[in-house]
């Protein structure tokens, strides 16, 4: 946050340069007045005492006597006062206090200006090192800049932090992508080779293996797709009306089978009705999702319960899971692509790495989020908020 005691930068230079203008007039009228006093003390003091005592009651009442008050000022001061036009010494100093003034100015000025030119510096160099691929330098903030500068090296920052975890992340993305991709592809063409060199028969059962890799890298290519089409805007969304709470229990039903083999209960909770207007389709699948990653990492025997709730203006979904949840510090990672927790999200568990990369992409379009938590009582608490639209479900 911006200091307030920053001002913006046309205060800033305006205020600079009244204060140069409006100081240089006043050093140079007080120059003058003093130059006057001091010429008047030393006048005044070598003069007689009845002169000076004369000379004061008239400067009082000059109408007293005009003739002897111009005798006195022209004997004592010269017949330069009594002339209508400015007396050479008077240009004279003029032009001195000028000549004094001009390079108190200049440097008065470039001390103002240089914080300006250090922040315009230091942004110019790390804009440059941002150039050459260095995405996390950082400007240095120049606290007698102004408020703008100061905002707009701050947001530089903010933008090349952001670019250098953007850097991470799709270095990190690629370095996983290509394995993911390499894995059923290399199962695949390997026992293709074997039945070509006849180490396996080429067998229904081993065609179906080969298939199996071909249907994983499918998959996995259509969730890449789907991500790069949310990343860039474009994913296109089939708008229609539907329940959110029948949409929940159909998936629930459809994990039936699912949940009996690993020995878990799905429950539902809410009330009718939950109208949303929506891609039915896309939010089934970010269901799926969850169902699944409760279902592959709770544990036996336990239960997935799934709330929907109306709450300040907002659909909230929540799934709770009695399993053994995840590291504290792998809960901001959760739904980066390509991420698992070492030890309850190996890659042998059958997880692509994208499924919640996915479903936090789908609520985005959305205009909604998710986000996860760890419960007091344990297990994972996945929630989901989507915008609740009345007037879309009465229409």
């Amino acid at each position: 946050m911006i200091n307030k005691r920053y001002s913006s930068l046309w205060r800033w230079i305006c205020g600079r340069i009244l204060a140069l203008a409006i100081g240089s007039v006043v050093v140079i009228a007080a120059c003058m007045w003093l130059r006057y006093a001091v010429q008047n003390y030393w006048i005044l003091h070598k003069m007689p005492s009845a002169v000076r005592q004369e000379f004061v009651t008239l400067s009082q009442a000059p109408q007293i006597n005009p003739g002897r008050f111009h005798d006195i000022v022209d004997t004592w001061w010269g017949l330069s006062y009594s002339t209508p036009s400015i007396a050479s010494a008077d240009w004279a100093t003029v032009a001195l206090l000028v000549l004094v003034m001009i390079p108190f100015i200049v440097l008065m000025g470039l001390k103002y200006a240089r914080p300006l030119s250090m922040q315009f510096g230091h942004l110019r160099d790390a804009a440059q090192d941002v150039t050459q691929g260095q995405f996390g330098r950082q400007a240095e903030l120049i606290k007698d800049a102004p408020a703008e500068m100061i905002r707009f090296a701050a947001d530089f920052n903010t933008m090349t932090r952001q670019l250098a975890r953007y850097d991470k992340e799709i270095r990190a993305s690629h370095v996983a992508m290509a394995h993911e991709l390499r894995s059923p592809l290399t199962a695949a063409i390997g026992r293709l080779q074997g039945m070509l060199d006849g180490v396996f028969e080429a067998s229904p059962q081993q065609l179906t293996m080969v298939m199996k890799q071909l249907q994983h890298l499918n998959r996995l290519t259509d969730e890449l797709h789907l991500l790069s089409l949310a990343d860039a805007g474009n994913l296109v969304l089939d708008d229609q009306q539907f329940c959110l709470l029948e949409l929940l229990q159909e998936r629930a039903a459809w994990m039936i089978p699912q949940s009996d083999v690993h020995g878990m209960t799905v429950r539902v909770h809410g009330h009718q009705p939950c109208p949303f207007r929506g891609d039915a389709f896309r939010l089934g699948q970010v269901f799926t999702v969850l169902m699944e990653n409760a279902l592959r990492y709770g544990r036996e025997g336990g239960h997935l319960d799934i709330t929907l709730q109306n709450r300040d203006g907002n659909y909230v979904l929540e799934f709770l899971d009695d399993g053994p949840g995840v590291a504290v510090q792998f809960l901001p990672e959760m739904f980066e692509r390509f991420t698992r927790e070492e030890a309850s999200r190996a890659r042998h568990s059958g997880g692509s790495g994208l499924g919640l990369s996915i479903a936090r992409a789908i609520c985005v379009a959305h205009g909604g989020g998710i986000s996860a938590a760890l419960p007091p009582g344990g297990g994972l608490l996945i929630q989901i908020l989507l915008p609740y639209q009345p007037c879309a479900a009465q229409n």
